[in-house]
């Protein structure tokens, strides 16, 4: 189980982040402790008051927690792990939330805790907390028999394409894969010995080498987007020197952008936008199939949800009239046999807890199942289209090289063709 820890404050923007259902299919806040409030926000509001009242800025302890995507993890396996670091951390007691996600056939948790102790009104420290976390991931993996990432057995493993959140959200807007980026720009860099070479195999494919605003080296593209290639490549500040020489010789950001407008036609940037949104549509038909698919799995755990509470209030009812009233009551008081009756009512409880939990776990498990295999449809239809994107980032490098918009069908029809390629003599029509 991946562990990823933070110390933030910003309880606001938290809570709004993990109760977003834009990003994620389903979202299930499965516990509140220490708090007056019954909702995340109201939580995250209730964390702000107090820390007020001390000079601590970073306020809470933000976690997620990532199992393996195929396993199968039920409720119990995260609490349990957030018990442990909770317990490693010296935060036992304080004020906590659980939010679960589920997006792409996905399942993980967030727990949030408040790092300020109420009586002492100071902040809890966490030194080295990733140290703490990391070896409590590798724990998990070896106690529940998970294949352990190859990044946790050598750091030098780790895959390069992993990408930031900002690095998300730049693919994101331009309708690209954050790690088929993000290896586009490797394989320019390995592939070139110098900065003439580097240049033109990134121009090649529709970017501009430039200076960044702290003198670094970025890429620009034709809609204006600006990449930071040393966090693209991987490569250190010091090679990217000594390859490509002094950042100062190479257009401005904002050079490059004037560059990109001077070349980018109204009639060529019509055409590249018609084109980007005909590379969207390979994926809305996936895209159709899993928001109808989302829909009917919150619309089941929905009935499940209301089922599962109509039949406890039920069990509770029976419950209560085991327990005899009036003079019988002070007798069973007497005899303790209340006391029997109420350790039998609360091992129901517990039987029916359980039941739940496991109703609950099922269907879950049921529907991540049919979501992963939607998903493996969905991932094909992105590759199609990130084909598509890197066709376009060509062909738009080309047609500001030309300066106008590329032939759409460059290749004549195979019947004209092969009848201007028929002989024909001065004086004689051919058969």
């Amino acid at each position: 189980m991946i562990l990823k820890g933070n110390e933030r404050g910003n309880g606001r923007e938290l809570a709004n982040h993990l109760m977003k259902g834009r990003e994620n299919e389903h979202i299930e806040l499965h516990d509140l402790r220490g708090f007056a409030a019954d909702d995340l926000h109201g939580a995250m509001q209730e964390s702000e008051a107090i820390a007020k009242g001390t000079r601590c800025k970073n306020y809470l302890f933000s976690l997620s927690l990532n199992p393996p995507q195929n396993e199968s993890v039920r409720a119990e396996v995260f609490e349990a792990a957030i018990g442990r670091i909770e317990g490693e951390l010296g935060l036992e007691g304080q004020p906590r939330a659980i939010v679960f996600h589920e997006k792409e056939g996905r399942r993980h948790a967030h727990a949030v805790w408040s790092r300020i102790d109420g009586e002492e009104m100071k902040a809890i420290n966490l030194p080295h907390y990733k140290r703490a976390l990391n070896g409590i991931a590798r724990e998990l993996y070896r106690e529940h028999g998970w294949e352990m990432p190859k990044g946790f057995k050598d750091r030098g493993a780790r895959d390069p394409r992993g990408f930031t959140l900002e690095e998300w959200q730049q693919a994101r807007r331009t309708r690209q894969d954050p790690k088929a980026l993000k290896e586009m720009f490797r394989s320019c860099w390995d592939s070139s010995d110098n900065r003439q070479a580097f240049e033109s195999a990134l121009k090649e494919r529709g970017y501009i080498l430039a200076r960044g605003d702290r003198r670094g080296y970025v890429a620009v593209d034709w809609r204006g987007e600006v990449y930071s290639l040393s966090r693209a490549t991987g490569a250190k500040t010091k090679a990217m020197q000594a390859r490509l020489g002094d950042p100062g010789k190479l257009k401005s950001t904002d050079q490059a952008k004037a560059y990109i407008g001077e070349r980018m036609t109204p009639k060529l940037k019509v055409w590249a936008k018609e084109a980007e949104a005909l590379a969207e549509k390979q994926n809305l038909a996936a895209k159709f199939q899993r928001d109808q698919m989302v829909q009917r799995h919150r619309h089941l755990r929905a009935q499940l949800r209301q089922q599962q509470e109509q039949r406890w209030l039920a069990e509770e009812r029976r419950r209560a009239e085991r327990t005899p009233k009036g003079i019988r009551g002070l007798w069973g008081w007497v005899t303790g046999k209340n006391r029997k009756i109420r350790q039998e009512n609360e091992a129901d409880m517990a039987r029916a807890q359980q039941r739940d939990r496991n109703e609950k776990h099922e269907i879950i498990q049921r529907q991540l199942s049919e979501r992963r295999t939607l998903q493996r449809q969905i991932t094909a239809a992105k590759e199609k289209q990130q084909r598509s994107i890197e066709a376009l980032n060509r062909d738009v490098a080309r047609a500001m090289e030309l300066r106008r918009v590329p032939d759409r069908n460059p290749q004549p029809q195979p019947e004209r063709r092969a009848e201007r390629e028929r002989p024909r003599h001065r004086g004689i029509e051919p058969n």
